[in-house]
């Protein structure tokens, strides 16, 4: 028995376009280290008007959750 031919997938994306955004998130792309961060000496690579790397912003972005909810308890 023969297997029926299948057909070809049509392209909608050009190869071109295909391969420049396989590039663009490929995981061989570092971020460019900006400065160090005041908190904990890593790396920052945002440049942003505090220096803290990703890690020392996410605990401070969560510690002003969690005074922001402590709030209302008190009062």
């Amino acid at each position: 028995m023969k297997r029926k031919p299948q057909p070809k997938p049509e392209t909608v994306v050009p190869p071109e376009i295909l391969e420049q955004a396989k590039q663009a998130v490929s995981p061989d792309r570092v971020a460019v280290p900006v400065g160090k961060c005041s908190v904990c000496g890593g790396e920052v690579s945002l440049p942003s008007s505090e220096p803290l790397c990703w890690v020392c912003r996410r605990l401070k972005i969560s510690a002003w959750r969690e005074i922001e909810q402590q709030m209302p308890a008190q009062e």
